[in-house]
């Protein structure tokens, strides 16, 4: 696919993911740093994501707004990097994006904004309670080397990504199983490519302060 590609991006944001999951893919792509409350909030921007957050992506005349979606988009838009597994082989894959999308993010963001669900409404939300998503997560990346099987995967960077955040900011315990599968995803070239990237991005904007 030849289409022009652009990441919507600010290098503070979920935006890493999408930076990660483009140096995967190993694409030519454009880069739109925003900012914060102005250009991310702005009429040009709101054209492309109307909740005015990042990161999005527009691939020709197709665009594709949260992180993981983008990772599961690219993955399907450029195949020959096989970074998602057969169609018919796609149960883990699937089920393990959409957990850290769903379940993972609602837990981890719930507790840092020091919401704990009433023992008597658990059964309302979708993880149930805090602990027993991180417990599944654990087991989940304590069997495979990988979170869909032994090859890492477009979900890998979804999850792994989750994963790496709450180790650097304490809102995912340091479980050796966590510490492990993290530290074996840190070691892609893609993943050291992209944080230099978003690293020197973020040192540019911080000059620009």
């Amino acid at each position: 696919m030849s289409d022009e590609l652009i990441l919507y991006t600010n290098p503070l944001s979920r935006g890493r993911i999408a930076r990660w999951m483009l140096e995967e893919i190993g694409v030519p792509y454009r880069v739109e740093i925003l900012q914060f409350g102005t250009s991310m909030k702005g009429e040009a921007y709101r054209q492309v994501n109307p909740m005015g957050k990042v990161p999005a992506i527009v691939h020709g005349k197709t665009t594709v707004t949260e992180s993981a979606a983008i990772c599961a988009y690219l993955a399907d838009a450029f195949p020959r990097k096989g970074l998602a597994p057969p169609p018919a082989h796609r149960g883990n894959y699937y089920r393990w994006m959409f957990y850290a999308a769903g379940p993972l993010e609602a837990a981890v963001s719930n507790r840092v904004l020091g919401f704990e669900v009433p023992k008597e409404r658990e059964r309302m939300v979708g993880y149930g309670t805090f602990s027993d998503v991180m417990d599944t997560l654990e087991a989940a990346v304590r069997t495979n080397s990988y979170i869909a099987g032994d090859t890492f995967s477009a979900a890998d960077v979804y999850v792994g990504s989750q994963i790496g955040y709450g180790l650097q900011f304490g809102t995912i315990e340091k479980r050796p199983a966590f510490e492990q599968y993290f530290g074996r995803l840190a070691l892609r070239d893609a993943y050291i490519r992209a944080n230099e990237l978003d690293n020197a991005a973020a040192a540019e904007l911080e000059n620009q302060a």
